[in-house]
């Protein structure tokens, strides 16, 4: 018996020592799955916390140019209300100018007496020099 006994307490021992080591085993999967853990909420953070920076800088850089947009379209419709003046005074000169050729072309061309017969005045070009002077009184002044 003493054979078994001590087979048995040798089994006992080596029962022991393999549970002691299966428990530190163990214990060390824990410690490292802890530390994963850590890591893996540290990086997510860290992730976190570039995502919030990002989305800071992007609204920084959206009111920048919704800034910027307001102030171009301010001038675009100041530009488009220049614009439409302008269109205007061209329309009101084009009638001016019509009704001017119109009052030309209305007139005789054989009526020297009335109209100086110079060819240095082109009556239907807006941009010549016009003078209208009798003959008698252009006469005159030259």
């Amino acid at each position: 018996m003493a054979c078994s006994s001590g087979t048995y307490s040798r089994s006992s021992v080596k029962s022991q020592e393999d549970s002691q080591m299966m428990d530190q085993r163990k214990r060390k999967r824990m410690i490292s799955n802890r530390e994963s853990a850590r890591r893996s909420r540290m990086k997510k953070q860290k992730l976190l916390d570039e995502l919030t920076a990002q989305v800071s800088q992007l609204e920084a850089e959206n009111s920048h140019i919704l800034a910027n947009l307001d102030v171009v379209t301010r001038l675009r419709l100041e530009v488009e209300a220049q614009n439409s003046v302008l269109m205007a005074q061209v329309a009101e000169l084009n009638h001016r100018l019509r009704s001017l050729n119109q009052i030309l072309s209305n007139m005789s061309p054989t009526n020297s007496s009335t109209w100086d017969d110079d060819d240095d005045h082109d009556f239907f070009n807006p941009w010549s020099e016009m003078t209208f002077l009798p003959s008698s009184q252009n006469h005159s002044n030259h």
